[in-house]
């Protein structure tokens, strides 16, 4: 049967696409519906038709499905910041798992490898330490100001946004203020069109367990005019910040962050923990949005890669060494690897804060430093594998199965690439147990996972071989004193 963009349909949804959508089927077509739960019986109208699929915008739920729920935010299928905020917890729960199964199972060929529950969130509302706004002129009656908010899927259109309800309150707080500020003192936003305005994103972040607050004014131009005054008056309006800093991003360019990086009020970073590790966050610093459900991913990440008492355990893409120190509490040496130099230095800058000694970072791309490590003589017991949403690179995997760990956890934001590269590690002998889906992020459609796989290479050695290696700190006894860790290369 023959579909047209503008037509209205009802549709039975029967299931949930990867991304969040709502599925339904109108004569032998899938049909994608944002906002449709399983269950639904819904009115929609076609906005768009392939050869074998559609998608359609939800007009009306005439019945809905026994998952559904009502969703809290006025904004909820107009930012599309959150995909499934109409799904009930245990509904989001169960999508996500189910994401996994399918994606090992479509993906990777791994329809056998058990998928456990989904850890649950601790928080499903408020939980997101940081938020990243663009900015726009919009219009107020009839005037024009300058407003933040999110920009509608697809679009560059902006939806104004003052109280996220998955942000944390002073993030909240902290945006609606600095926009009041911004208007009084007219700070103009930027224009990507023309290329003209100042202001471009305002980024906020707060330490959850510190309650210190972070301002990045990210502009156009290095010369923020009245800046002395905005951060006077932001200071005394919101008394838990403790940095403003300002990134200069003159490119045109979706690329939020610039280069330059400057602090206008306060300390240049902010703190925060994650068990009884202390972590400086810089403005430019990655770390995961969900702060008590970041540290039980780490400690799960440790639990799991189980290493013995001897043994080396190598950490790629490492970051500023988050899952690293919880690494550290259990095997005799920790060596991360990460690209970014300056994601290195706030690693070392970790370790020295916290006063382990037993952890070192290597600035460098995995596929290269691999290769070195190898040759100087290292062999891990455990790898930890933390990659960005691409995943890990062919080369990566093959100079990993040489090296030959006992085993493997891979920490995954995409089910899509961690299948892919499940798959691509069963070739190489290495047989994946089990994969733990994590709630990171509440009523959005994004699923992170943990994957832990053994293997028995003919590398692994014992375990004195696996300590085998030429830097410092390798022999250090228990409780000894290393001072390597800011030296290494």
């Amino acid at each position: 049967m023959s579909m047209s963009i503008g037509e209205s349909r009802e549709l039975h949804i029967t299931g949930l696409a990867a991304g969040g959508e709502g599925v339904g089927r109108h004569g032998g077509m899938v049909v994608l519906v944002p906002g449709g739960a399983p269950g639904d019986r819904v009115r929609v109208r076609l906005i768009r038709v392939a050869r074998n699929w559609a998608r359609a915008a939800l007009l009306d739920v005439l019945e809905p499905g026994r998952d559904r729920v009502e969703a809290c935010c006025p904004l909820f299928g107009k930012c599309g910041g959150c995909q499934i905020q109409h799904l009930s917890p245990a509904a989001q729960l169960a999508f996500k798992r189910q994401v996994v199964i399918d994606a090992l199972a479509r993906i990777g060929g791994l329809g056998d490898v058990p998928v456990g529950d989904c850890l649950p969130s601790p928080d499903d509302w408020g939980y997101r330490n940081k938020a990243q706004f663009p900015t726009a002129m919009v219009r107020a009656g009839p005037h024009r100001r300058l407003g933040v908010g999110i920009y509608a899927p697809g679009t560059h259109s902006l939806v104004e946004v003052s109280d996220c309800p998955i942000q944390h309150p002073v993030n909240n707080r902290l945006l609606r203020e600095t926009v009041a500020v911004a208007n009084e003192l007219g700070v103009t936003p930027y224009d990507e069109d023309a290329g003209t305005g100042m202001l471009r994103h305002i980024l906020t972040r707060v330490g959850v367990r510190t309650g210190e607050a972070m301002l990045v004014l990210v502009t156009r131009e290095g010369e923020l005019p009245r800046s002395q005054a905005l951060v006077q008056e932001l200071g005394r309006r919101v008394p838990e910040l403790t940095c403003i800093a300002q990134n200069v991003n003159p490119r045109r360019t979706n690329v939020i962050l610039g280069e330059r990086t400057r602090v206008l009020a306060g300390r240049p970073a902010i703190s925060e923990f994650l068990g009884r590790f202390r972590f400086s966050l810089s403005p430019t610093s990655f770390f995961q949005v969900n702060t008590p459900q970041a540290e039980a991913m780490c400690r799960l990440v440790a639990e799991r890669a189980a290493p013995d008492p001897g043994d080396t355990v190598l950490e790629l893409y490492a970051g500023i060494g988050t899952i690293s120190l919880f690494l550290a509490e259990r095997a005799e040496m920790v060596v991360g690897v990460e690209s970014s130099p300056s994601a290195v230095q706030d690693a070392r800058g970790n370790v020295r804060r916290n006063r382990v000694e037993n952890a070192y970072f290597l600035a460098g791309a995995a596929e290269r430093v691999l290769p070195e490590l190898a040759r100087s003589g290292l062999r891990p017991g455990a790898v930890v594998l933390d990659p960005p949403r691409k995943g890990c690179s062919p080369q990566v995997l093959e100079a990993l199965a040489h090296l030959g760990p006992r085993r493997v956890v891979y920490v995954s934001c995409d089910p899509a690439t961690l299948a892919r590269d499940l798959a691509i590690l069963a070739g190489r002998g290495y047989r994946t147990h089990e994969v733990v889906p994590l709630d990171m992020f509440p009523q959005t459609a994004h699923v992170e996972a943990v994957a832990t796989l053994t293997g028995c290479p003919c590398h692994a050695g014992t375990a004195a071989n696996r300590k085998a290696t030429v830097w410092p700190g390798n022999t250090r006894k228990r409780g000894g004193r290393s001072r390597g860790a800011s030296r290494l290369p």
